[in-house]
This record gives structure tokens, sequence and C-alpha cells, in this order.
């Protein structure tokens, strides 16, 4: 009779460590022993594989009001980062994939996003807005260096003067210092970079593939020298994992040039719930109900709150002294609280369609 094969403590390099089925999922797999597997032998790394997909359309709008804009892009679907908490990772549910290992193993790059951005802006009636890049997965995730379509992005936003903001963990953004620097000084762009605590050791179970957390306080440092605006943002906060970290990230964002800091409580939509607790069990199961418990306590009793107002920040006692706990080391290092997004909308210029045809009047 097969039994069920056990899945690895740990997959180093990777967030999860298993493949739950989607909410979509009407069957599930299960793995067996079919006698070739050997007790102890470990399990072959999962591999990075990208498919490249045609969009149809570039920008999505929203109208949340946690969120400081209504428009963004998302240049990869799936993010080979591997943040265990990643509120994305149920994102991939829509593709009949996993949103465990497969979110972070198989990808999604959307070559032609240049060409149907470009469609996108040249189109009459559209009102310019600034477009956040790396709302749902990292725009700079390390696939970027092979596939540059942020790149083929900024250098579309920058040639027609159109606005943008930046999420990103990853200190690859420092390779387009030379566009974000050139946009900055037209009051274009504002770059955000979330730094979750400064161990490397649990950033390396907790975000495996991102940057370690001192190269992105030395990307702050890099962009602000530049003359780019750029802020952290403390997220998200773990409750009895990472909070400790507040005091000191703020501080040594700072330090490095930050000019404010932003944060957001960790927050764990459909699937993600089963995913954090597996990893919580993995790397530290001596605090996993602790960390739960706080996280509950958050969240009116339950591990997510899905109310708009509520689900970034909490409420409560914990989720007050959260923020007091920010506002006080932002007002110590002397950064602002929020951002303050000045960006310049009046300076766009709709870029041209290349036409087969070619134009009337030059």
């Amino acid at each position: 009779m097969p039994s069920s094969l056990n899945k690895p403590n740990r997959i180093k390099g990777r967030g999860s460590r298993g493949n739950p089925a989607g909410r979509f999922e009407v069957t599930t797999c299960e793995a067996v022993d079919d006698g070739w597997y050997q007790d102890g032998e470990p399990a072959a790394a999962p591999r990075t594989s990208v498919s490249e997909e045609r969009a149809r359309q570039l920008i999505t709008t929203n109208a949340s009001p946690d969120v400081p804009f209504d428009a963004s892009i998302n240049p990869y679907r799936g993010c080979e980062h591997g943040c265990a908490y990643c509120y994305a990772r149920p994102s991939h549910a829509f593709l009949n994939l996993s949103p465990g290992l497969d979110f972070e193993t198989r990808l999604f790059a959307k070559t032609n996003a240049a060409e149907v951005l470009r469609k996108d802006l040249s189109r009459r009636g559209y009102r310019c807005t600034a477009i956040n890049l790396g709302a749902n997965t990292d725009c700079y995730q390390p696939i970027e260096k092979r596939y540059r379509i942020t790149r083929q992005i900024l250098e579309l936003l920058n040639a027609c003067n159109h606005p943008c903001t930046i999420i990103t963990k990853n200190a690859l953004i420092e390779r387009d210092i030379d566009l974000l620097a050139a946009m900055a000084s037209r009051r274009l762009v504002h770059v955000f970079v979330s730094v979750t605590s400064l161990d490397n050791k649990l950033s390396s179970r907790l975000e495996p593939r991102a940057s370690a957390p001192h190269r992105r306080i030395q990307a702050i440092a890099a962009l602000t020298a530049a003359g780019i605006p750029t802020s952290v943002n403390v997220a998200p906060i773990i409750p009895a994992l990472t909070d400790h970290w507040i005091e000191t990230i703020i501080e040594q964002a700072a330090s490095a040039g930050a000019v404010s800091a932003g944060y957001t409580v960790l927050r764990l939509p459909w699937e993600l719930k089963q995913l954090w607790e597996d990893w919580l069990e993995t790397h530290y199961p001596e605090r996993k109900q602790h960390v739960l418990s706080v996280l509950r306590d958050i969240r009116g009793g339950e591990l997510n709150e899905p109310r708009f107002g509520f689900r970034m920040r909490g409420e409560g006692p914990f989720a007050e002294l959260i923020r007091n706990r920010l506002t006080l080391a932002c007002r110590k290092h002397g950064i602002q609280r929020r951002a303050n997004l000045d960006l310049d909308c009046s300076q766009f210029v709709p870029p041209r369609v290349v036409s087969g045809q070619g134009e009337l009047f030059g």
C-alpha cells in the first residue's frame, strides 16, 4: 500500500515547501511513494520556469482607500522572491496554479508590456495619474535582470513625462538610477523600499530570494544620493517575529536618506493562512501559537480582516502600539510619517503609436 510522502522540512531558497491546491480547484493531488523514493533522500530542488505571455491590457485600476494610487502595472505574474507572507500568492489560483511553490517557481513575463503601455497612454481620453510599479509582485524580482521589462516601461514613462511610484525589496533597482534620477529632476518618481527586518538569517527564510536587508538600506542610500525621493516601508510587520525591528529599521533608513516611513501589518487572505501556518511550523514552531494569537487579537479574532480601513493596520491595543511606535520613531529620526507624493502629472505628453502606414503630419 503506497504511503504519503512527507514534505521536506525546508527547501533552501524557497519560501514555501509545498503546493496546496488553490481555492478554485475541484480536485487535489497527493504524492505517494512508488517505491523509488528512499527514506532520507532529499527531494529535487524545484527550478524556476518562466513563461512569456502577450498581455492584452497592462494598467490595472483600483478604488481602494488603503493605497495611495489608483493605477498600477505588474510586469510579471508570480514572484521569485518567494516571500512566505506575500498577499499576492492567492492570485496564482486564478491561473489554476498553487499559491505555494508554484507562485515562486512558475512565473509569467509580459514581454510586450512596453508596447501595450504605449497604446494605453496614447488613447484619446487617457487621464494621467501616477502609476505604481510593483503593487502585486515585485517589478525588480531576479528575472528582471534578464527580461528588463521594468526598464522598458520606465524608458517609456520617462520619454513621455509620466509620473510613477515604485515598490521593491530588491537592490536591482540601482541599475535604473540613470532613468530614475532624470525622472526625479522633473518630479516624476517616488521609490518605496520594503524592509521587514535587519536579520539576515530570518530574511533568508522569510523572503529567500529578495535582497538582504543591508542591501536594501544601501539601495535607499544610493537612490537618495542620486536625488531620487525614497521612502522605507516597514512591511509587513509580523507581531512577535519582526516587530522588534521597527525602530532600528527607521533609524537606519533615515540615516540612509529615506524621507518618510510607512507600514502594514501582516495580512493573510485566502490560501495564505494555510501557507503561513505551515511556514511557522517549519521555521519557528515554538513561536507559532504566539504569533497566530497576536494576529487574531489584531484582526478581531480571525487571521484576516478584509475590510477597507482595517486590513492594512488592524485594530486594538497591539495595533495601536505598533502605530505609536512607528510614529515616535519617525519623529525621533526626523522623517515624515507618510510620503508626500508631490508628483507632477501636468508634463505628460502622450506617446506616438508606431504605425506601419506612417503619419500624415510629422
